[in-house]
């Protein structure tokens, strides 16, 4: 992985030598926050710039990067329902520095880690007819370009640290994903999400390797427990989830 990136790096600053990039730049706004902080995206982008790099003699195999991309934005887990497919991948989410309290030893400054995102991937899908639920609120699935692929991403809190935002907000977690058919006001199936092991386990190590800490991550995804019975999305609850400045994301702080 390190003789990739070191290769990649070479690549770059071989590329801009001779050719100055000269394109106008672009101001992104609270799209750094929203869209570009799912994998599918960014990959998008960075098979981009190994497009442009093609294009200047220097050829790189995206698949070559595919570690980078599997350690960066693991697998969370999928499941398939009637043919419509469903992705879980970690995310990325920044994380707030709060301000300096006292500690027995000084001062400290905490980080606001309570919050996580996952991605959700959805192929397949009709959405005249069925949508993507977490905990009961309906995800902003929006079109990736290709023909019944939708990608959207959740924001949630995952635990709650003696120091954080929004202290009143409790954990969303287990998050309960639901393929929700509209015409019939029902989950047609689903999954399960705990951010901790759901039998209480404390793990008093950490994983030797990543095949390990695949297998913790596995051990938190179920391919059962979704909504039974009718569902009803109140309106209200979409509402307050939908957002102009970050439609790609649904916060299920705004839900509470």
């Amino acid at each position: 992985m390190s003789v990739v990136q070191q290769l990649l790096l070479r690549a770059l600053v071989a590329r801009f030598w001779n050719d100055n990039y000269r394109a106008p730049i672009t101001r992104w706004g609270t799209s750094l926050h929203d869209r570009f902080m799912l994998p599918t995206f960014v990959k998008m982008d960075f098979d981009d710039v190994l497009h442009d790099l093609a294009g200047a003699g220097f050829n790189f195999d995206p698949l070559w990067f595919a570690p980078h991309f599997e350690f960066r934005f693991p697998r969370v887990g999928d499941f398939c329902i009637d043919a419509i497919k469903v992705t879980l991948r970690n995310a990325l989410e920044p994380w707030h520095v709060m301000g300096e309290e006292s500690t027995s030893g000084g001062t400290a400054r905490y980080v606001d880690s309570s919050l996580e995102r996952l991605e959700v991937h959805v192929t397949g899908l009709n959405p005249s007819r069925y949508t993507v639920t977490v905990n009961g609120q309906p995800l902003p699935l929006q079109p990736t370009g290709t023909s019944g692929e939708y990608v959207a991403s959740v924001r949630y809190k995952a635990w709650n640290p003696p120091s954080s935002l929004h202290p009143s907000i409790g954990v969303h977690a287990p998050l309960t994903f639901d393929v929700l058919d509209t015409w019939m006001k029902r989950s047609i199936g689903g999954a399960q999400y705990h951010v901790a092991h759901p039998g209480g386990r404390n793990y008093d190590t950490l994983p030797v390797n990543a095949y390990e800490a695949e297998s913790r991550r596995l051990a938190r995804f179920f391919r059962f427990g979704h909504s039974p019975g009718p569902m009803a999305i109140p309106s209200a609850n979409v509402e307050l989830a939908a957002s102009p400045e970050f439609p790609w994301t649904l916060d299920l702080r705004r839900t509470r």
